[in-house]
């Protein structure tokens, strides 16, 4: 039972720009979202963007519950919590929802649960745990190696969903852990250097709809009515917006059906902040992120011990490669992978598995040493 002394103290060390940067992204996420499902003055507007204020609230009390639990506490129990996401992404492949050719979501009393979400905040937890021992040499090899099997097996589990773009997040999470916890970069260069002599291999385990997504990406004219059309119209939306935009829910791409009203929501809803809000909008949003992810890392800079520091780093590193894969996506930088941008897009699992990594860098933050 927590005491009210504590409960004083956590709110009196909480970062409070952390926690007002998280609330103006969710407002305009809630804008946007609403602005993504308007069509015209008399036509009834999706409820998406009322979901969506829930799943807000629901994320904010996750964010208050990890915040108040010491983060250590996480680390007693992180073999526990990677095990329960492994059995979370096995009951998927068994007997998951088909949503779009792929299983990725489990309905618990009629609500659908993206378990990936969740999976990805376990393994992170399990390497930070692993990785924050004081007695642990990372410039070991068998030390590495079983870093990299820790995220290896969520990473084969979600890849085989299919989910290329979540899965791929884990990457760049345990090899910037792996740095920060003391991993020579002799030995980092030397691992992303088999990495490239890998990808090759790659092609032949991804499915015909991840293949097309990547032929488009080399040549958007290739299939321009078909597996091209989101990254034309998003590219179209994005440069039609101009300096200032077009104005709030005057969005020609949206409002008339040519950026998909499937992924509009989601995917794509950094294409419809930019052709409302122009390029002054879109840097507003890109600059709360640098904040954001500032915040991270000063936290990880401020933490008590090496494990917190892992935790929030690896809270920051996978946020980054949403933020950044989703941005890049957008403007036809990089290949369309389904990643939906931080407390912005529309989505329950999403929004809640982002709101318990952000509690967890705050946990790390208000438990910090005084320097």
């Amino acid at each position: 039972m927590i005491k009210w002394g504590e409960i004083k103290a956590v709110l009196w060390r909480l970062d409070w720009w952390m926690v007002l940067v998280i609330m103006a992204l969710m407002g305009a996420g809630i804008a946007f979202i609403y602005s993504a499902c308007y069509r015209h003055d008399d036509l009834p507007v999706s409820l998406l963007y009322q979901k969506q204020i829930v799943w807000c609230g629901v994320g904010f009390g996750f964010f208050l519950t990890v915040l108040f639990v010491d983060y250590r506490r996480l680390g007693e129990n992180a073999l526990w919590l990677y095990l329960v996401g492994l059995v979370l992404l096995l009951l998927v492949l068994l007997v998951g929802k088909k949503v779009y050719g792929a299983y990725r979501w489990l309905s618990f009393f009629g609500i659908q649960v993206q378990p990936s979400e969740f999976a990805k905040l376990s393994t992170l937890v399990a390497l930070a745990a692993y990785l924050g021992r004081p007695d642990r040499d990372v410039r070991r090899m068998e030390t590495i190696a079983v870093a990299l099997g820790i995220m290896l097996v969520p990473f084969l589990l979600i890849l085989k969903e299919p989910d290329l773009g979540t899965a791929m997040v884990l990457v760049p999470m345990v090899f910037g852990m792996l740095f920060v916890a003391g991993m020579p970069m002799r030995i980092l260069l030397f691992l992303l250097f088999l990495g490239m002599l890998v990808l090759p291999v790659s092609w032949l385990v991804l499915s015909p709809y991840q293949k097309d997504r990547l032929m488009v990406f080399v040549d958007p004219d290739r299939d321009p009515l078909g597996a091209g059309w989101n990254m034309v119209q998003s590219i179209i939306a994005v440069g039609s917006g101009g300096v200032t935009g077009k104005g709030f829910l005057q969005g020609t791409q949206n409002i008339l059906g040519f950026l998909p009203r499937t992924v509009a929501p989601t995917d794509f809803i950094y294409s419809v902040i930019a052709e409302e809000t122009g390029f002054v909008g879109s840097m507003v949003i890109m600059g709360l992120y640098v904040l954001l992810l500032s915040f991270c890392i000063r936290a990880a800079g401020a933490a008590r011990d090496r494990f917190g520091r892992l935790l929030a780093v690896g809270a920051a590193i996978m946020m980054c490669c949403h933020v950044f894969v989703n941005l890049a996506m957008t403007v036809g930088l990089m290949p369309i992978t389904g990643l939906p941008l931080p407390l912005i897009s529309y989505g329950g699992s999403f929004m809640v598995g982002t709101m318990i990594s952000l509690g967890i860098v705050q946990s790390v933050y208000v438990r910090r040493v005084e320097r």
